[in-house]
């Protein structure tokens, strides 16, 4: 179950944000394997003040539209494969949403699959 933060400048349209969570989240169904109709996705938006994103870190240049993408998944995939996961979540949203690449910031979290329970106190990964 990939958990998924958004964090975005405030002042976007509903379909803007649905958007993002789309593409984030069919990027996880077709490049990371995660199950069918696993989406949970918490989108969050700041006012300028709220959050920070240098706009040069790493030679990178970032507009004030930048988008903080955090993931807490279970432990296991490739680097190869989370290469291919950013890759397709950055084309994704410049396609879809119009975001440019550099405004994509992405940050997996990874833990053990016994970390996870959907409900009922019951932890079915265990």
């Amino acid at each position: 179950m990939p958990l998924v933060r958004i964090d975005l400048q405030a002042g976007q349209s509903p379909a803007y944000r649905r958007g993002i969570a789309d593409v984030v989240y069919h990027a996880l169904v077709e490049v990371l394997g995660a199950p069918q109709h696993d989406q949970f996705e918490i989108i969050t938006e700041h006012d300028g003040a709220n959050l920070i994103v240098d706009p040069q870190y790493l030679g990178i240049p970032r507009t004030d539209r930048a988008v903080i993408i955090q993931i807490t998944l279970s432990e296991g995939r490739t680097v190869e494969a989370k290469q291919a996961f950013y890759t397709a979540v950055a084309d994704g949203l410049h396609e879809h949403v119009g975001m440019r690449r550099e405004d994509v910031i992405i940050n997996l979290v990874e833990v053990k699959k016994e970390n996870w329970s959907f409900g009922n106190g019951e932890a079915p990964y265990v």
